[in-house]
């Protein structure tokens, strides 16, 4: 595979985790599954602990927010089988978190819900990172030629660490200088890529963002952030005028600093 070099301004990396890093299909057929078969459990058996009472009140505010926004949100019906005040109430939080799962949606509520949710199941090791092969040679040989890497992701930032703790590579999570999730901002919008520059102290033309979705990378080019489309395996097809536009690559080990 043809090899790319990284812009000579390039100081920092900052990744993607899904469809870049780690397969769409270990987030879709593991960790998403993970939350719907265990989400009742998990709000029954915590329910008067602090951190899920924090979860569940950002979750009814953002329900709270898309009833403001007049976005769809689920219905709730009569179920003859809840008979407290709290079986009501954990009810309610199952049906928004499983919408909002089903839209695909990105909000802070539910990701941090889900971080809270898959830390047990990665301590437990019922569940390990998965990553794909060349992103750890290629990581560790990024920092040896001085680079700084971060990761950029919807999932929470507790969420992400784990993936990196309890990979199938041992705990990688020293590679990574920082972290940022949508606290932040969202990942389409230009304006979070500024931030992280920001936060990172370096200008957005000394980073490279490597990501496989393409609003993503419009938001950061249009930053002034450098970037690298990756195609993997079970990721978005992209059209022919975005293959032309942007640089891509396969796999990790295309990426090469100048001068080395």
């Amino acid at each position: 595979m043809a090899t790319i070099s990284l812009p000579v301004s390039t100081s920092a990396l900052l990744l993607d985790i899904e469809g870049t890093t780690t397969p769409i299909s270990f987030v879709k057929d593991i960790l998403f599954p993970y939350i719907k078969e265990h989400l009742e459990d998990h709000l029954s058996a915590h329910w008067e602990e602090d951190e899920c009472k924090q979860d569940v009140h950002l979750i009814k505010k953002q329900f709270e927010e898309d009833m403001k926004q007049n976005r769809a949100c689920p219905v709730h019906t009569v179920d003859q089988t809840v008979h407290t005040d709290e079986e009501k109430a954990i009810r309610e939080v199952v049906d928004n978190v499983l919408w909002q799962m089903a839209a695909d949606r990105k909000s802070t509520a539910l990701k941090q819900l889900q971080g809270h949710m898959w830390r047990a199941a990665y301590t437990s090791g019922r569940i390990k990172g998965q990553l794909y092969e060349d992103v750890i040679p290629a990581i560790r040989r990024w920092r040896s030629q001085g680079l700084k890497v971060y990761i950029y992701s919807s999932g929470s930032v507790e969420a992400q660490k784990l993936l990196f703790e309890y990979s199938i590579e041992g705990d990688v999570l020293d590679l990574f200088d920082g972290h940022f999730d949508t606290n932040i901002g969202v990942k389409v919008e230009s304006k979070s890529y500024k931030k992280i520059a920001e936060r990172i102290g370096c200008g957005s033309e000394e980073i490279t963002f490597l990501t496989d979705v393409t609003r993503e990378a419009k938001a950061a080019e249009d930053a002034g952030v450098n970037v690298v489309v990756v195609i993997r395996p079970g990721n978005m097809e992209l059209t022919d005028e975005e293959r032309d536009h942007y640089n891509l690559i396969h796999s990790f080990s295309q990426l090469q600093v100048m001068g080395s």
